[in-house]
């Protein structure tokens, strides 16, 4: 199966807030009309990498006023052809809630995705931020704590049938899993020890061997680069230290770095700028999959 990704056109993209610690609308407003075009040319060049390892990238229009949009990686936790929606904790980025599910109701009658439902309202999850699939392991990894609640985490695991390890981040800059956290395709987890709380740790620790884990230093964490998009043996991610990308080149792994400086203004890199639609697990789900509380349609 091709590999397929949702972008969201970066026309109405800006910094004109600040919900997380990495944004600068400062930095923004400087310069404008410049920070437009170069966020253009990154977003082409990120779907352009995309599509040279082989992916299919659907194009979501943005809308004026919700400048995250841009980031679909937080609209969805989606698996084996279900989409489990996201409520948003901060009130920005609420309104974005009715246009992702207009438009995951419209992949559905594409036939790209075979269910939609919606999480209770107030059951804060943002998305694939907060909720990465091992592929190798067979289990979610789930971040709670800063944006997501570890409340909404049985929710998802009823919804697809499958475990969801919680993890649970320790401090604000690590506000989504998918900033400090990427398991790759070798069944390698690269991710900051920093971000996590001690028993978070441990449960990495516990499933992750050692010789499988890749820690980043607080210092390359804070390049974004770690919010990356694996592809096979294809790893595609903000600039990254030469450290970084000895250790994945040692693994087998291609780094192909970008430089996405006008979304790092606002907290986000590659892996937020997109949200990977095809994902199948290799083994049936432990339980059967259930409808989320909140119906099509609703």
């Amino acid at each position: 199966m091709t590999p397929r990704f949702l972008m969201t056109d970066p026309a109405h993209f800006e910094v004109a807030y600040v919900i997380n610690p990495w944004m600068r609308p400062d930095a923004w407003r400087r310069d404008p009309e410049g920070n437009r075009r170069a966020a253009r040319a990154a977003w082409e060049a990120l779907a352009a990498a995309l599509r040279g390892a082989g992916a299919a990238v659907e194009v979501l229009p943005g809308a004026p006023g919700l400048p995250d949009m841009v980031f679909p990686a937080n609209a969805a936790v989606v698996l084996d052809g279900r989409a489990l929606l996201s409520r948003f904790r901060c009130p920005e980025r609420r309104p974005e809630e009715p246009r992702f599910w207009a438009a995951f109701q419209a992949l559905r009658a594409r036939g790209l995705l075979d269910a939609v439902a919606a999480l209770p309202e107030g059951v804060f999850q943002e998305g694939a931020g907060d909720c990465l699939w091992d592929a190798a392991r067979g289990h979610f990894w789930a971040g709670h704590g800063q944006r997501s609640l570890r409340e909404a985490i049985p929710y998802v695991e009823a919804f697809f049938g499958r475990e969801a390890v919680p993890l649970e981040l320790a401090a604000p800059r690590f506000y989504h899993l998918d900033v400090c956290f990427c398991p790759l395709p070798g069944g390698e987890v690269l991710f900051h020890p920093g971000a996590f709380t001690p028993s978070a740790l441990g449960a990495i620790r516990a499933r992750v061997p050692a010789a499988l884990r890749i820690e980043a230093t607080a210092e390359e964490a804070g390049l974004l680069c770690l919010n990356a998009v694996a592809i096979g043996r294809t790893v595609v991610m903000a600039r990254a230290s030469a450290r970084l990308r000895a250790l994945l080149a040692e693994r087998g792994y291609r780094c192909v770095e970008l430089d996405l400086s006008p979304f790092l203004l606002a907290g986000g890199g590659a892996f937020c700028m997109t949200l990977r639609l095809d994902l199948r697990a290799a083994a049936p789900p432990r339980a059967a999959p259930r409808a989320a509380p909140v119906p099509l349609g609703a």
